[in-house]
This record gives structure tokens, C-alpha cells and sequence, in this order.
């Protein structure tokens, strides 16, 4: 009885044990990721059978193999083992480095693929060469011999060719004869065939320069010549080396590249490219590109300068000539979106026409048939068509701005909408090719990332992967001290409504200090029902103490247009009021000390950060900023114009929301990091900061990362940076 007792204690202590286990900053770095099993580039095969994903290594979380669900027999197997296919270190081209940081795509292995329109094969690139792979078969084939770097992989739409861009030209792969032809030859230099520019990749999130027609007649492609861009000098700075970079960066207010587009039979060569006329206006953007179903007309969005115009244009691929089918415009901006969809006699449209982006049948004269949806939410995106049924299937916020759902209109009852997905949180969702089944990544700022397939009508067929909190998992040790945030709501002084959520401290005494977490930016939501990585550090943070509040001030995305049009030609302004509103609030509550107050952020957060350092100094007491945005000028064309306006024109905005003006304002403690090979926000920005604080003799603290990119990645970076964050505020606040 007595050895019974014991066992059991020992037992119980050994429970508790794991349970009780704290939140390091090591174990936030380390394997296994506590979001447990998180499957990414989730996929369903066209013919419904398998859902595909990509999964690091057990035994190197930075390679990446390519995976498959087995719908029928709901077994998980390796499909593609990338280590036997290279396993030495890969080498990518600066072209390359620069387009995987656009994607946010890191790592190495198999990061992209595709599937054949079949179902039957799957492409994909590995280190600088293109691989196709049948199913069934024991190995993957590789197509190109690696003479040169292969980007942007592509199956031509029925299957028979492989398409890619190499060496700035675009070559294709008849599948059957197993011959390459090179489409365009004189790509070189600063002129790019069928490649996405700089701020078509980073701002317009469009990826690629080219389009195949239906039936694989023909391919539309761009032209982009970057002689007119400024070439800026740009330091890579590594740990044992400095790298000189001639980058073409279109800093605001200077020329843009010259960019053209035509189309190419595929029986043709680059001298019979048939160009389109894009009108007398030169500086402009193409924003996307699609062929209409019948492979006789091409479409593509034509977007101005100013961006206060955006076109969707259709060109009749015989004659070349055209007609401006929609044309939306603003006195602010145009926000980009995918959700276009093609019939063969009209297509669903998106537009903010309204001040929210909702949902519109249109016939092929332009003529809006059904405003599909309506309301003061915001549609996200369309994401599948039922064409037999005429059901359209896309996420939004009707519900809730905080979570993310998907519903689901007819195109014959307009306006009538069913919700599908049921659970509260944020659904990530991803149809098969008929709209017949998908896949739903489901996360809550509790629950890390479940996959499930489900029927169209949302009736959960199986678990993909459950990622159940269970004695297993590796969140579950730290369960126990888990905080969930507290949601709310505040009034903005133009009465719209923030939101906010709140981590606060269990098992403290006493007024706590409080850490700003800011993001504050366009485009950008942090006040979700979501799991994200970026809250692990802020756990740790009140495991340690610490309140941390986030607010989404109105400039903030998915709010629709009257909440983020505030910001326009006033950067920084609108965006820290409504942050020194949440501050007001926070000052209310018992357990926060008004006195310890601090702020930290990263890109756009790291510039708000400065801000409220600089113009809120008696308010803010310690400041840990980011990558920082300094002085919008050293910014690219497309993103700051779109808010700012052009300097030449509008440079009295860009004088008020430059950080230099404000810097006497500095009373806190200010740690500035940044990656010292960043090619989005440049390093100049910081150095420029550090010499105007210098000059002022206001003192300053600063934390560089050789070799870094703007998302300074990498686990031993990533725990320096982390430990140096915490390290500071412990120190300071």
C-alpha cells in the first residue's frame, strides 16, 4: 500500500510538473513549434481525392517535403522526399532571394507546387530546377538541367506543357516530346519577360508576369524594361562580408519601370509578341491579368499613377482591340483584390463602390446583373464558384470583424446569405477545384491552427489534422498559465468603433506596467480570434507581468473604406490618436500604472513606435521599434503614393509624416533594431534616424542583425531578438 502511494505521488508530481512548466523565451525557439502539427500550401487535388500540403522535416524544421491526405482511406504519406531529390545547400539567385522574401516564403525543400488539371501530377521548383512528378510513380522527374534559376512553375492549363521563367525570358516544355523552346531570347539587363516588378511582387501581391489561355494556344506576358528606376547603392551587411547591391528601388515621388504587355502564340517566337495598346498614359501599373474562358479574350486591370482609378479592360486576343468593361474610382485610393470569377457570359466582380467590399454579378457589357452582397462588413475573398448551381462561395466578416467566415450566396437569390462555417475564430479556407469539397485551417488566439475537409455545404467529411491539445501536444505544458485575451470595443473621436484585446496578468499584485504591442499600418488586422506566432512572445510577456494591449486604429484593415480613409495624406496622425485612445482606456482600469507605459512594433509598427516616442514622449516611457519606416521618401512608389500621394505634389504630407520633425519630443528609453540586409525598408532608414538623434544629442539604444532581411528570420536570430526585446523592457519599464 504504502509502494502504491508512492508511485502515485511520484505520478501526480510528475503531472504537475508538466503542467506547470514555464514559457521561455528558449522553448518559444526550439522543436517541436507549439503550434504542434501545422501543415502548410494546403491544396485539394482537382478530382477531390487527396488534400496535399508541405511539412518540415522531423529531423531539420527548415526542409520542407511534400505530403498527402488520402481522402478515401484517410492516411497520411509522404509523396515527394525532397532530401533524395537535393540535399546539398541550395544556392538561389538574388532574383530569387528577392521574390521568396516578396512571398514569404522561407526555408528549403519543396515550398511551392501544383497540381496538373487532372489531378494526375503535381510540378514544382528545388533549387533552381523544375520537377514533375506523376503520381504513382516512384520518383520525381527533372525537366531542366540547372543552367540558370527557375522561378515562377507553372502547368499550362490542360496539362500538356510546363512553363517557367529563367534568365528573364520564358521558356515551356512540350510534356510528351520533352522539348524546351525559349519564347522570349531577349531578356537581359534591365529588360524582364513575363516577371513581376519589384512593386507588382511586394505591393500588388501579384506574383507573376504571364497567363496562359484556356486552351494553351497562346500565353499574355509583360515586358518590364527598369531603366527609368533610380538605382540606389544598397548595403548588404553580413557577419564576415559587405555586399554591394546596384538595386533598382522606384523610391516615392521617382520614375516607375516602363512595363508593356502583349500575346504569344505558343507556336510563335518573341518577335511576333503582339502588343497591346495600354493608351497614352505611361505611368501606370497592371495590377492582374486573366483570359476569359473562351480563350479569345484576355482581361487586365489597369491601375493609374494616383491610383484613385482602376479599369478591367478586355482585349479581344484576334484584333487586340479593347473595351473598358468596369471602372472604379476614389478621391482616396483603390484597394487590389483576386475575387474575379468568369462565366461564360458574365463574371463576379468585387468593388468598394459601396465603402465596403462586397460582391457583384456583371454581365460582359460591364452592366451590374445583382449586387450579391451587401451590408457594413466587408466581403475578404472570393474563393469558389459552384457554376452548376450558381452558388458563389467566399470568406468575410459579416458577423464579426475579429473573425474570419465563410458563407455562401446564390447568383439568383442576391443578398440572401448563408453562414457554412459555424465555430467562432478565423477559418482559412480552400475549395477543390468543382467546389465540391475544402479545406478549412480553423485557429482561435487558444486553439492553434485544426485542418478539416468538409463538404461544400460545411458538413466535416474527417479530420486532416486535429491538433488536438491533448497530453501529447506541445502546448499542453504550458496550458496551465495560458492567457486568453479579453476582447472589447472603444469609441474613436469620429465615433467608428476599435477594437482592442487585452492579455492581463494572473497572480499579480499591484498596479502593472503595460507594453503597447502596435502594428497601426493599412492593410493589416491584429485584433483577431486567431493563433499567430507572434503572440508567443507576447505570452511570455504577461507570464512575466506584463499587460499588453493591441488596438486596430482606423487606417486598419477589413472595416471597410470610412475607417481606413482617415490616414489618407496624414500618416501617423490619425493612427496615433486612436492609439493614445486605447491609452486613455487603459488608464482606467486598477491594475495598470499610467506611469509604465510602453510601445513596441515592427515595420509599420516600428514607425508608429518612433512616432509615439517622439510625440507622445510623456505618455509612452520605453519604445522598442523595428525595421522602421523613417522618412516615406525612401519608400516604394506604389505603397506610399497610395497613402501619401506623390511627393511632388503632396509634399507637405510627406514633411508632417516624416519621424524627424518630432525627434526633440524623445524623453523615453528608445531601442531601435533592424536587419542590416533589409531591401524593403532599406537600413538607410535607420541610419538616417541615428544620425539625426546623434545630432540632437538625444541618446538612444540600437540592436543590428547582419545579414537579416526585413523579417529577420532564423531561430537563433529570432531568440537574440526576442531576448533583447524582453531584456529591455525588463531593464526600462
Amino acid at each position: 500500500m504504502k509502494k502504491l502511494t508512492i508511485i502515485l505521488l511520484f505520478i501526480l508530481i510528475q503531472t504537475f510538473n508538466i503542467i506547470a512548466q514555464e514559457l521561455t523565451l528558449e522553448r518559444i525557439y526550439s522543436d517541436p513549434s507549439l503550434a504542434g502539427k501545422t501543415p502548410s500550401k494546403l491544396t485539394v487535388s482537382p478530382d477531390g481525392k487527396r488534400a496535399t500540403y508541405i511539412q518540415p522535416r522531423a529531423d531539420d524544421y527548415n526542409r520542407y517535403d511534400l505530403w498527402e491526405y488520402n481522402v478515401a482511406t484517410g492516411k497520411r504519406s509522404m509523396l515527394v522526399d525532397s532530401e533524395s531529390l537535393f540535399s546539398g545547400p541550395e544556392s538561389l539567385s538574388d532574383e530569387e532571394k528577392a521574390r521568396r522574401e516578396r512571398q514569404r516564403i522561407y526555408g528549403k525543400g519543396i515550398l511551392e507546387y501544383t497540381w496538373s488539371a487532372d489531378g494526375s501530377a503535381l510540378l514544382f521548383p528545388l533549387n533552381g530546377d523544375v520537377f514533375y512528378y506523376q503520381l504513382g510513380k516512384a520518383k520525381a522527374e527533372k525537366l531542366t538541367n540547372g543552367d540558370g534559376f527557375v522561378t515562377d512553375v507553372k502547368f499550362s492549363p490542360k496539362g500538356n506543357f510546363v512553363s517557367y521563367v529563367k534568365n528573364q525570358n520564358l521558356y515551356i516544355i512540350n510534356l510528351k516530346t520533352k522539348q524546351t523552346k525559349a519564347l522570349t531570347t531577349s531578356g537581359k539587363d534591365t529588360i524582364k519577360f513575363a516577371m513581376a516588378e519589384f512593386v507588382a511582387q511586394e505591393e500588388m501581391k501579384r506574383m507573376t508576369g504571364y497567363w496562359w489561355a484556356p486552351d494553351e494556344s497562346e500565353i499574355a506576358l509583360t515586358k518590364v524594361d527598369t531603366s527609368p528606376v533610380k538605382v540606389a547603392t544598397r548595403n548588404e551587411i553580413y557577419a564576415d562580408s559587405i555586399k554591394l547591391f546596384d538595386q533598382r528601388y522606384p523610391f516615392a515621388g521617382t520614375p516607375n519601370v516602363k512595363i508593356e504587355l502583349g500575346l504569344l502564340k505558343i507556336t510563335q517566337s518573341e518577335s511576333q509578341i503582339r502588343w497591346i495598346d495600354l493608351g497614352q498614359e505611361q505611368d501606370i501599373y497592371i495590377t492582374r491579368g486573366k483570359w476569359l474562358p473562351n480563350s479569345a479574350t484576355f482581361s487586365y486591370q489597369w491601375q493609374n499613377r494616383s491610383q484613385h482609378e482602376l479599369q478591367l479592360r478586355f482585349v479581344n486576343a484576334k484584333t487586340l482591340s479593347q473595351k473598358t468593361v468596369v471602372t472604379e474610382t476614389s478621391d482616396t485610393w483603390i484597394n487590389l483584390h483576386e475575387s474575379l470569377y468568369y462565366f461564360d457570359d458574365s463574371f463576379v466582380w468585387a468593388s468598394e463602390r459601396d465603402g465596403f467590399q462586397h460582391l457583384y454579378h456583371v454581365d460582359l457589357k460591364g452592366n451590374v446583373k445583382a449586387q450579391l452582397t451587401k451590408g457594413d462588413w466587408i466581403v475578404d475573398k472570393l474563393v469558389a464558384v459552384d457554376k452548376a448551381n450558381g452558388d458563389v462561395y467566399f470568406t468575410g466578416r459579416k458577423d464579426t470583424p475579429i473573425e474570419r467566415h465563410l458563407y455562401v450566396v446564390n447568383l439568383n437569390k442576391p443578398q440572401q446569405i448563408k453562414k457554412v462555417s459555424q465555430r467562432s475564430g478565423l477559418h482559412d479556407v480552400t475549395f477543390s477545384e468543382d467546389a465540391s469539397v475544402y479545406l478549412d485551417s480553423f485557429s482561435t488566439t487558444t486553439q492553434p491552427p485544426q485542418v478539416s475537409l468538409h463538404q461544400a455545404n460545411g458538413k466535416q467529411l474527417t479530420w486532416m489534422e486535429q491538433n488536438k491539445l491533448d497530453a501529447s501536444h506541445p502546448l499542453t505544458p504550458y496550458l496551465n498559465d495560458w492567457i486568453k485575451p479579453r476582447f472589447g470595443t472603444i469609441t474613436a473621436e469620429d465615433g467608428q468603433t476599435l477594437h482592442y484585446r487585452i492579455f492581463e496578468p494572473k497572480g499579480f499584485t499591484g498596479k502593472r506596467p503595460v507594453i503597447n504591442y502596435v502594428y497601426g499600418g493599412p492593410h493589416a488586422q491584429l485584433v483577431t480570434d486567431s493563433w499567430s506566432k507572434r503572440n508567443y512572445i507576447l505570452q511570455h510577456l504577461v507570464q512575466k507581468g506584463y499587460v499588453v494591449f493591441q488596438l486596430d486604429n482606423r487606417g486598419s484593415y477589413n472595416r471597410g473604406k470610412k475607417f481606413e480613409d482617415p490616414i489618407y495624406q496624414h500618416l501617423g496622425e490619425v493612427e496615433l490618436t486612436d492609439q493614445l485612445t486605447g491609452v486613455e482606456y487603459l488608464k482606467t482600469l486598477d491594475y495598470v500604472d499610467p506611469n509604465r507605459i510602453g510601445v513596441y512594433g515592427h515595420s509599420y509598427g516600428g514607425y508608429m513606435t518612433i512616432m509615439s516616442m517622439f510625440k507622445a514622449g510623456d505618455v509612452f516611457k520605453v519604445g522598442v521599434s523595428g525595421a522602421p519606416v523613417t522618412d516615406w521618401t525612401l519608400y516604394d512608389t506604389h505603397y506610399t503614393e497610395r497613402y501619401a500621394g506623390h511627393p511632388g505634389k503632396n509634399g507637405k504630407d510627406y514633411d508632417v509624416s516624416n519621424v524627424f520633425k518630432y525627434a526633440e519630443g524623445l524623453k523615453g528609453d528608445l531601442l531601435i533594431y533592424h536587419g542590416m540586409a533589409d531591401d524593403n525598408v532599406l537600413f538607410t532608414h535607420a541610419t538616417k534616424l541615428f544620425k539625426h538623434l546623434q545630432d540632437l544629442g538625444k541618446p538612444f539604444d540600437v540592436m543590428t542583425y547582419p545579414g537579416s532581411k526585413h523579417s529577420i528570420r532564423g531561430k537563433k536570430t529570432g531568440l537574440h531578438l526576442a531576448k533583447t526585446i524582453v531584456r529591455y523592457f525588463d531593464k526600462n519599464l
